[in-house]
């Protein structure tokens, strides 16, 4: 876990009061779309991805400066209706600082926490197949704000659902449990701020997924495929591969801002 000293606690007000609860949670993957897959590469090789992040240090965070922002806004009556919730933190002003401050922490809690699990994994490989030799970690980090420079200025940019694609960067773009993922390699195309998608991105609601799909065609289609997974109940169709975009599409859409290095069949899914 990222460390701090006391000095720097004082900085971080929410990391500080949280601290005690986050180490209680890393090396945990958390729930909704997050995932440990083993997968098959058209590289002859066996991959493992997690996706995972900063678990509720994370919401915590963001939770927090979002309502400080939203009271600020209010006082100093913001032109920009609240519906949009789009509110904001002067960028050079203390409270904005500390959240730039507090949010690169959360990155890095994440990535520690996606490094604890991996390990965890390989452990387990080793355990059953030997001999096994495991390449360097891959990481690449959404749902952050970085400062960039983009058209000659510098500009924060907010991935949400979308990951950095600067040019010869390797990224990684999910599909669903069902679906293949890809290994890509970024383009830096101006016009998208190097960006490129997170994911497969979904196609139907939560609620929407569980009332609509059918439990039996999606355990079927995993079936077909021989992956080894969790869909039990139509609880679990939040997550089935119905509820998601043709993963093959999305790639196709966006191969102006990266070149497909690998694509990654999943064997296996563990999900939150």
């Amino acid at each position: 876990m990222p460390k701090v000293n006391s000095g720097q606690l004082e900085d971080l007000a929410v990391v500080s009061s949280e601290y005690g609860n986050a180490l209680t949670q890393l090396g945990t993957l958390g729930g909704g779309n997050h995932f440990i897959e083993i997968q098959k590469g058209n590289d002859g090789h066996i991959w493992l991805m997690i996706h995972s992040g900063s678990r509720n240090l994370g919401f915590k965070v963001a939770n927090y400066y979002n309502r400080l922002a939203s009271d600020l806004n209010r006082r100093w009556k913001s032109k920009i209706p609240p519906s949009w919730q789009l509110a904001f933190l002067p960028i050079d002003s203390q409270s904005g600082q500390q959240y730039l401050q507090e949010m690169q922490y959360c990155v890095d809690f994440a990535y520690a926490n996606r490094k604890l699990m991996m390990e965890r994994v390989k452990e387990a490989m080793m355990a059953v197949v030997s001999p096994v030799f495991f390449e360097p970690l891959i990481n690449i980090a959404h749902n952050y704000a970085a400062q960039e420079v983009h058209f000659g200025r510098r500009v924060l940019v907010h991935r949400k659902g979308a990951t950095r694609a600067q040019a010869g960067e390797i990224g990684i773009i999910p599909g669903s449990q069902g679906s293949p993922s890809y290994l890509v390699k970024g383009k830096g195309n101006p016009e998208s701020f190097s960006s490129c998608a997170h994911g497969a991105g979904r196609k139907m609601g939560r609620k929407q997924a569980q009332r609509q799909l059918d439990l039996a065609h999606e355990i079927k289609h995993m079936e077909e495929q021989g992956i080894i997974h969790a869909i039990r109940h139509k609880s679990d169709l939040d997550e089935a591969a119905g509820a998601y975009k043709n993963i093959d599409q999305v790639i196709d859409n966006q191969l102006d801002l990266i070149e497909v290095l690998v694509e990654l069949r999943p064997l296996a899914v563990i999900k939150g």
